[in-house]
């Protein structure tokens, strides 16, 4: 039994070269890894831990990626009682199939889809493997975000698509941010302290012009500003901040092989 229906419940990189970028996130993050291997002894996934509790993955590009200089990429996925019917809902609202549901041993099931603008994420039918074990701690998965050109838009399709509803978030200063829920969310371990399943942002002139829709993730640090010197030793770089926001201290970072994500510390009450 997975969790409820579309909640962000894992996320994993493909690499150009896992084993190598592997240590990046080891010593960044504070994360154990556990390579997984098929009856010939071949690699074929790593699980990514926390103080033993699943936190993400990490896997080499497929085949038809290969050797063509793609960088390395985060996937979001959110959490489906069937991919099939998922992928139903998912078509008839606008969206496209990137991969067809597949079965993966008897973790689970899985497809990759895009939505009308592009911006890909996965859907996961729990088997053996249900997702994430932690999060919103300390090197776990705290938030999943769709950088969007239009978001009116994109708030219709998920809406059809993954029965979602959106709250507006303002700040001082900011954009007009949109919160995504779940309808019913089930406040049982380990997502009880968090009524939210991610956000929307608008891609405005701000933003580079070639930027694509997106959606991106966001692993929680008990400090920003030191994983963020670390970058330069593990050969990782700092695409933007160190900057504070109403949700805490965040800075978008890249790995090695070029795969962004956001790291982000609270705010500290006082």
């Amino acid at each position: 039994m997975g969790y409820q229906h579309g909640l962000f419940t894992w996320t994993d990189i493909a690499a150009p070269d896992p084993a190598a970028i592997k240590g990046f996130y080891t010593a960044l993050l504070g994360w154990d890894a556990e390579d997984q291997f098929d009856p010939d002894g071949n690699y074929i996934y790593t699980l990514f831990s926390k103080d033993g509790h699943t936190v993400a993955g990490l896997g080499g590009h497929p085949p038809a990626m290969a050797g063509q200089g793609i960088p390395a990429f985060w996937t979001s996925y959110v959490s489906v009682d069937n991919a099939d019917e998922a992928i139903a809902a998912w078509e008839e609202a606008g969206g496209s199939v990137m991969m067809p549901a597949m079965d993966v041993f008897d973790s689970g099931r899985m497809a990759f889809v895009a939505d009308p603008e592009g911006a890909v994420i996965a859907f996961w039918q729990a088997g053996e493997h249900v997702g994430g074990q932690i999060f919103n701690v300390p090197g776990a998965m705290t938030w999943n975000e769709l950088n969007t050109r239009d978001v009116e838009a994109a708030k219709e399709f998920y809406g059809k698509a993954l029965g979602w509803e959106f709250e507006p978030f303002d700040s001082p200063g900011a954009l007009t941010y949109w919160l995504i829920k779940v309808p019913g969310k089930e406040q049982s371990s380990p997502l009880a302290d968090d009524p939210y399943n991610g956000g929307m942002l608008t891609i405005t002139e701000d933003f580079p012009p070639e930027m694509p829709a997106n959606w991106s993730v966001y692993f929680a640090s008990a400090d920003v500003d030191a994983a963020v010197a670390r970058l330069d030793e593990l050969g990782g770089s700092l695409f933007a901040g160190v900057m504070d926001t109403s949700a805490g201290r965040l800075a978008v970072v890249s790995d090695p092989q070029g795969g962004v994500f956001q790291l982000i510390t609270p705010p500290q009450p006082t």
